[in-house]
């Protein structure tokens, strides 16, 4: 059991600064998002898990149904609830076209990204960064939020581009017409 994580075991952002609880991005709970990869609830396969810990840091493949009229973009929010931070600890966001209903394994990579797919920066880097939780630190719960809005989530382009995960949530404006979520878990 790694030392690091044994004294930090007690230390978990929670859900109170998850993207799912920040008022613009209110709505029905009425998404359906899935993976191929895993269940609600279940482990994250090694190979989408962060090259540091052995894995290849690919994206699982998503998909999400009843999207419902009127919605301009999908915006999706990975997050790591167990980081032992003051926040949970932003894996990926990305604005995804209407049209778009799935993700292949790999669509969120930073240098390639899928057709209708833009990428932003992540809590290090930019694109999907896999988990890879602090060894000993216990069980990382691992939510893939997908919110439908109404109107399109970014106004200044450039400035999203550079902007940090916290700073570019803070900006996106509502309506959410819908949205749904997805738990993965990893340990190390």
């Amino acid at each position: 059991m790694g030392v690091v994580g044994t004294l930090l075991k007690n230390r978990r952002a929670g859900e109170a600064r998850l993207a799912w609880n920040l008022p613009a991005l209110s709505g029905p709970q009425t998404l359906t998002v899935t993976s191929a990869a895993f269940a609600d609830g279940a482990p994250i396969p090694v190979e989408h898990a962060d090259k540091r810990v052995g894995g290849g840091s690919v994206s699982p493949p998503l998909s999400w149904a009843d999207v419902p009229p009127g919605t301009a973009e999908l915006l999706l929010v990975i997050e790591d609830i167990d980081a032992p931070t003051s926040a949970p600890f932003v894996h990926c966001v990305a604005v995804i076209s209407r049209e778009v209903t799935s993700l292949a394994p790999g669509a969120l990579d930073a240098e390639r990204p899928a057709q209708g797919v833009r990428v932003f920066r992540s809590g290090m880097g930019r694109g999907y960064l896999g988990p890879g939780p602090i060894k000993g630190h216990g069980p990382h719960r691992y939510v893939f939020q997908v919110f439908a809005l109404s109107g399109p989530a970014l106004a200044d382009a450039p400035a999203a581009e550079r902007a940090k995960p916290r700073e570019l949530l803070g900006a996106i404006a509502g309506p959410v017409l819908a949205r749904g979520r997805l738990t993965g878990v990893y340990e190390r």
